[in-house]
């Protein structure tokens, strides 16, 4: 498994999945370096995309792996490169959220994220913010 910057050639598999992203949005963020895949040879196996969170903390907005290959260390891997990545770029801290129905909570929780609050969206189950220093 190798783990890269995504490619404008990604951005059509990525979409078959993501339905939180429009296709514009998408390419900007490849564009600026904001999607990682990891891929096995020209097999995608899951992506990565994050913005900043008030424009200083880098803030994971996807963290998705392929049904049939997760439990096998990808997204562990994903995270761990995006973290040291934003380490070598500076900064200090790294967040994400998660719906409270969602068992990425504890995956995070597992990977040294600590829960510090959480919000309530119109017909949406609580999603709860996470933080952790890097």
């Amino acid at each position: 498994m190798q783990i890269r910057s995504a490619v404008y050639g990604d951005a059509d598999w990525i979409l078959a999945y993501d339905r939180w992203i429009s296709p514009e949005t998408l390419h900007q963020k490849i564009g600026m370096g904001q999607v990682y895949v990891a891929v096995d040879g020209s097999q995608l196996l899951g992506w990565l995309r994050y913005g900043l969170f008030g424009d200083n903390t880098p803030f994971l907005y996807m963290l998705h792996i392929l049904e049939h290959h997760r439990g096998t260390g990808i997204g562990t891997a994903l995270l761990a490169y995006w973290e040291q990545d934003m380490k070598r770029l500076g900064y200090t801290a790294a967040m994400t959220s998660t719906a409270q129905t969602e068992s990425a909570q504890h995956f995070y929780t597992k990977q040294g994220y600590q829960a510090v609050g959480s919000f309530l969206l119109p017909k949406e189950p609580l999603e709860i913010l996470f933080v952790k220093s890097i």
